[in-house]
């Protein structure tokens, strides 16, 4: 069985950075895709980026100022997020995936001034 665990969100100003990380508990993690989706208040969960062993991909609105690695060593997934909007506010949630779909419990991000 998968366990996903989210840190590193927070409130942060307009124009700011955060880091969150995701630490994976289970087997053959470097196997797995991995993605960052978020979910404002009233809307639907998006995806935010996603990184396979064939690279990265990101949600037009968060091209150039979010990126997505990996440390297969550590088992975690990391979401670098600079230049944050005010529109970024959201819970943010780490997914694996490969045979079955696993979901963090998410972590809050706030950009406000």
């Amino acid at each position: 069985q998968v366990q996903l665990v989210e840190s590193g969100g927070g409130l942060v100003q307009p124009g700011g950075s955060l880091r969150l990380s995701c630490v994976f508990s289970g087997s053959f993690f470097r196997l797995y895709t991995m993605g960052w989706y978020r979910q404002a208040p009233g809307k639907q969960r998006e995806l935010v980026a996603v990184i396979t062993t064939g690279g990265t991909n990101y949600a037009d609105s968060v091209k150039g100022r979010f990126t997505i690695s990996r440390d297969n060593a550590k088992n975690t997934v990391y979401l670098q997020m600079n230049s944050l909007k005010l529109e970024d506010t959201a819970v943010y949630y780490c997914n694996a995936k490969l045979a079955t779909e696993f979901w963090g419990q998410g972590t809050q991000v706030t950009v406000s001034s």
